[in-house]
């Protein structure tokens, strides 16, 4: 356990950024900590350290499962870590069209929406 632990964080931190992943782990508290530890072996050290897909790859299904789903405040999250995962601006909208037709306009328009402020905010800094 305590190497997918170690291997979540080392993908975590690729994927997001040290400046994220500190900031999370800053407000990490004892209540909330087995949750975190779960995402980080789960997540983080199974499902993205695979090396079935590229990390393209899966951020580009990330995104179109998050947007899909209706779980919109994790967007701008991963529409930040498409410049360490290699997802083009072209593939993201790929992804958003692929939700449109099988998720539904709406999701997929907000999707859009997200990742344009995300991607103007990015630009800027």
């Amino acid at each position: 356990m305590a190497d997918r632990y170690q291997r979540g964080m080392e993908v975590r931190r690729s994927v997001l950024g040290d400046a994220h992943v500190d900031r999370a782990e800053a407000c990490k508290t004892p209540f909330d900590e087995p949750f975190q530890t779960l995402i980080t072996e789960g997540a983080w050290g199974t499902v993205w350290a695979s090396d079935g897909i590229s990390d393209r790859e899966r951020s580009m299904l990330t995104l179109a499962l998050l947007a899909a789903l209706g779980n919109f405040e994790e967007i701008p999250m991963h529409i930040r870590a498409t410049a360490n995962t290699g997802a083009s601006k072209q593939d993201v909208l790929e992804a958003f069209q692929h939700v449109a037709v099988y998720a539904g306009v709406p999701r997929a328009n907000h999707a859009l929406k997200l990742a344009k402020q995300t991607y103007d905010e990015m630009e800027q800094n």
